[in-house]
């Protein structure tokens, strides 16, 4: 396939980039710092100001795929800075009528118990909240729109590097623990369930998430 990748250098984005390059797809890495990233085959470099919601149309047209896996977590104003660049993603996705959206979402957004998400429990870090409080914006922006279809990977509680094992459960909109309530995965699993997801869709206008168990 010939995809877009939003965010292609940072730590998710990266994963994402090597896994779909391993399996022969062509990757448009679209960065606001095109110099941290080498071209070579399968990978073209561009760069794009998310924020510039018309270079970004542009930018997004004629590719089977776009993922995003922007962040604001290096901003001052982390979930404001997110959310003006999700609203930009969105709209520049519906204006260059992307075929698919596969967003990176946060864990905060899961369940874990019935109505209760994990980012209002009071124990969910203070310093992973803004950026929680923008991966929630992106699903609820998502979930009351029709004009673009989407998929959403939410990450467990812990996401960090680690082994491409493969062997993960898959779920929907509850936080997945193993059987000392740990909530795991690593990134390069993350990138594999998000690069099958790609391939075979399986989770069409939706959220899931994946963990150790």
């Amino acid at each position: 396939m010939n995809v877009a990748l939003i965010g292609a250098s940072g730590f998710i984005g990266s994963a994402l980039r090597e896994e779909a390059l391993s399996r022969g797809h062509s990757v448009t890495a679209l960065v606001t710092r095109p110099d941290r990233l080498t071209a070579r085959p399968g990978l073209t470099i561009r760069m794009v100001d998310v924020q510039d919601t018309a270079a970004l149309t542009e930018a997004l047209g004629g590719y089977d795929a776009v993922l995003s896996a922007f962040s604001g977590h290096a901003q001052s104003d982390v979930a404001g800075y997110y959310n003006r660049g999700f609203d930009s993603i969105l709209a520049a996705a519906t204006g260059a009528q992307v075929s698919r959206l596969l967003v990176v979402g946060g864990a905060g957004s899961l369940e874990v118990a019935p109505g209760q998400l994990l980012i209002d429990t009071p124990a969910f870090p203070a310093e992973y909240k803004a950026t929680a409080e923008g991966a929630r914006y992106a699903l609820e922006s998502l979930r009351h729109q029709s004009d673009v279809a989407w998929t959403m990977l939410s990450p467990a509680a812990m996401i960090a590097p680690g082994e491409r094992t493969g062997d993960y459960q898959l779920g929907t909109d509850q936080l997945l623990t193993d059987a000392d309530g740990n909530s795991r995965i690593s990134v390069e699993d993350f990138a594999k369930a998000m690069i099958d997801e790609l391939e075979s869709p399986q989770h069409p206008n939706r959220r899931f998430t994946l963990a150790y168990v």
